[in-house]
């Protein structure tokens, strides 16, 4: 159970409505985000859920079943909408697009690609600076130096940063450069840098792990909220299975399924789900009909040259392609569901 408190209440006032509510048995977690107070109420399930809504300072109750409360779409009638300032918006059906090379490696590459971005009208740059990588003789990103490299060239341009956090150390030293935190497969379920996350007031994308469930992605997802950040996408980039025909099994299932359990917006990670550079665009596209709030795709001026994941890396040419498509099937999907 899910009950919103009044943010205007005195200390003792609230203190008076969580003993209330204790007194019906219920077992007590306050969350306050940086907009809400909450109280997540486990419990007995048969409570009349009038007597809580009776309770003095009670805004408002909703009896959730899911094992995930907050980020589940049964009390949040409204999908949630993510503002990142200057008219960028990720909300439900927004086609938001997000481009850039998987690692930062020159001030040449990112202007070519910053530029680029600002000629086909997309407000969203990514760039790996610090690189998780299964070899460690393979390039990891240039770090701090990147960081400041990418905010000095993206900020300019008028475009808003996503950038891959590893461990909750790193959170200090990015939260000025960037607008998205990315939370990667392999960190899906690392509950320390979920909670620290959790404490900031800045997005952050949350990738599915490389063999997650929907309802593991949902329940990391809500560490992060209990811990008071409501701003959160979920993010499908594929799974691994016994296919070895590319690289990972892009579940464009968990779109609308995600779509139907939560009111977080979903994006969808083709580069990785797929892996091959010629599949990516047909895949981005597929992941819009299947309902997918935006795209974050890989791309680079020479993607052959690419020092991380050349093979899925796109083109400018194939990148305006996907863009353009976008477009088209956006409006195509929206015609469908009305």
């Amino acid at each position: 159970m899910i009950v919103q408190l009044d943010c205007a209440l005195t200390t003792e006032a609230k203190e008076a409505a969580i003993a209330r509510l204790r007194g019906f048995g219920l077992q007590i977690t306050e969350v306050h985000t940086h907009r809400r107070h909450y109280v997540v109420c486990l419990g007995d399930k048969g409570l009349d859920i009038r007597l809580v809504g009776g309770v003095p300072g009670v805004v408002d109750v909703h009896r959730v079943s899911d094992p995930y409360q907050l980020v589940s779409r049964s009390w949040r009638v409204h999908p949630t909408s993510i503002d990142l300032g200057d008219g960028v918006i990720i909300s439900e059906g927004s086609g938001a697009i997000m481009m850039g090379p998987c690692s930062v490696e020159s001030a040449e590459q990112l202007e070519a690609v910053a530029d680029f971005l600002v000629a086909q009208g997309v407000r969203i740059m990514r760039g790996g600076v610090f690189k998780p990588r299964s070899s460690p003789y393979s390039f990891r990103g240039l770090g701090e130096e990147g960081l400041a490299l990418f905010s000095q060239i993206a900020r300019p341009r008028g475009l808003k940063i996503i950038s891959e956090v590893l461990e909750p150390s790193q959170i200090e030293v990015m939260y000025d450069a960037v607008d998205i935190f990315q939370v990667g497969a392999r960190n899906s379920q690392n509950f320390s840098l979920l909670d620290a996350l959790g404490s900031v007031d800045k997005p952050v994308l949350l990738k599915r792990g490389l063999s997650g469930t929907l309802e593991e992605l949902l329940q990391s997802a809500e560490y992060m909220y209990a811990r008071g950040n409501e701003r959160i996408l979920l993010c499908e980039r594929g799974i691994r299975t016994y296919e070895r025909a590319y690289r990972n099994t892009l579940d464009l299932n968990a779109v609308p399924i995600l779509k139907e359990k939560t009111h977080l917006p979903v994006i969808v990670d083709p580069s990785h789900g797929i892996g091959i550079r010629r599949h990516v665009p047909q895949m981005s596209l597929a992941a819009l009909m299947a309902g997918a709030d935006g795209l974050i795709i890989e791309i680079h001026p020479t993607p052959e040259r690419a020092m991380s994941d050349a093979d899925q890396t796109l083109s400018f040419t194939e990148a305006a392609m996907i863009v353009q498509g976008a477009r088209d099937v956006g409006g195509l999907y929206r015609a469908l569901c009305r």
